[in-house]
């Protein structure tokens, strides 16, 4: 019998494409399903880490809250994007990656039946985290366009009840490449103001912005400093997925409780990855613009492909929706079509928010040109389109 924290959890469909596809092994499949990427972390930081694999001090749980270097560099970077000054001693904490900073904040904030605004599509880990937390999601609708994605600003206020504690943010937002502008984050931060909640802002891919966009962190917004939690980490701009490293940065007055979760959680982070990650953070040349302007190469590559298919143009990040259900197919059944026919892996986007189950995502980080040339045919012969 389920446990009533998991009754509403039912997971997040990756697992289950990504196995499917191990299972074939065939490595023609195109592994558009999951978010990895090719593209090497940053020279950096791979030599602070096989520094650290001989540095018994690395071999440790402490530092609990992270690395003094790894939490330094951490509130700079976050400092920068906000225009702010945070105390890495007492507003920053290095987490095991950005989903267990996520839960960490949740945790710290929520009482049982609080409710969190979240937009939709977003990615289901984030939705089930709330309710791991023991939190109530609430979604404003983003809304396709030709141009891409906007927040539905009616919705945005729609969602705001007498509960609402808090509004988890992603920019660019997993899985549809949605880039708040700064209207729609004046407006999210003057819900905020107005009845006092929490903006939690999932910054894991802060910098992946495409056609020239700027960075837009809501605490540079009046106000918003102390009502901001940013939770970042080197997974997805540095390509660090498997460092498991990323960080908490926000105002004094709720970092002692998030410590105190934190502690109660995961414990500590990963240490002989914190070096490496300390290292990508401080580095000069990390590679971000030359890695943002690959990914954007296979969008834009993926976008002229499917032109004559209703697919969605991101404005940043890692992936692009694909309305299946407006060709008459459901998306597990184009999944599966895919994979079988068509040796695409693919994920649907089945409770990833409401509307959200019209959607099929395509991954474009981890697929070169070069691999991705066939991919209207393939689509074509697997959907009989």
């Amino acid at each position: 019998m389920t446990v009533t924290r998991l009754a509403s959890i039912p997971g997040i469909g990756v697992d289950r494409v990504g196995d499917a596809a191990d299972s074939m092994r065939d490595a023609d499949i195109l592994r558009l399903e999951n978010l990895d990427t090719d593209l090497r972390p940053p020279a950096a930081a791979l030599r602070a880490t096989h520094q650290a694999i001989d540095d018994d001090a690395a071999n440790s749980y402490l530092p609990f809250l992270g690395l003094p270097a790894l939490r330094q560099a951490a509130v700079e970077r976050v400092g920068r994007a906000a225009g702010c000054v945070y105390d890495a001693a007492s507003e920053c904490i290095v987490s095991a990656g950005g989903l267990a900073g996520i839960l960490n904040v949740l945790l710290s904030i929520l009482e049982p039946g609080d409710e969190v605004v979240l937009t939709s599509p977003t990615y289901a880990g984030l939705i089930n985290r709330v309710r791991l937390a023991g939190g109530v999601p609430k979604f404003a609708r983003l809304i396709p366009g030709a141009d891409g994605w906007r927040l539905d600003l009616d919705s945005l206020a729609d969602a705001i009840g007498p509960r609402t504690k808090a509004f988890l943010m992603m920019s660019p937002s997993m899985p549809s490449g949605y880039v708040a502008s700064v209207d729609e984050w004046r407006a999210v931060a003057a819900h905020c103001e107005r009845i006092g909640a929490w903006l939690v802002y999932d910054a894991a891919m802060e910098r992946i912005l495409f056609d020239d966009r700027k960075v837009v962190h809501p605490a540079s917004l009046p106000g918003m400093r102390e009502r901001t939690i940013t939770v970042g980490a080197v997974s997805k701009e540095y390509r660090m997925i498997g460092w498991r490293v990323g960080w908490i940065v926000g105002p004094a007055e709720i970092m002692n409780d998030v410590r105190l979760a934190s502690l109660s959680n995961v414990v500590c982070q990963v240490g002989i990855a914190m070096p490496g990650a300390a290292a990508a953070l401080s580095s000069g040349d990390d590679g971000v613009a030359e890695a943002v302007a690959e990914w954007q190469r296979r969008r834009d590559f993926l976008l002229s492909e499917l032109a004559d298919l209703p697919v969605v143009r991101p404005h940043g990040g890692w992936s692009l929706l694909i309305d299946t259900r407006s060709l008459g197919i459901e998306p597990p059944e184009a999944s599966q079509r895919l994979l079988a026919h068509g040796k695409i892996a693919a994920t649907p986007m089945t409770n990833w928010g409401p509307g959200a189950e019209r959607y099929l995502r395509f991954v474009f980080a981890n697929e070169p040109v070069a691999r991705l040339r066939d991919v209207r045919e393939r689509v074509r012969h697997a959907l009989q389109l």
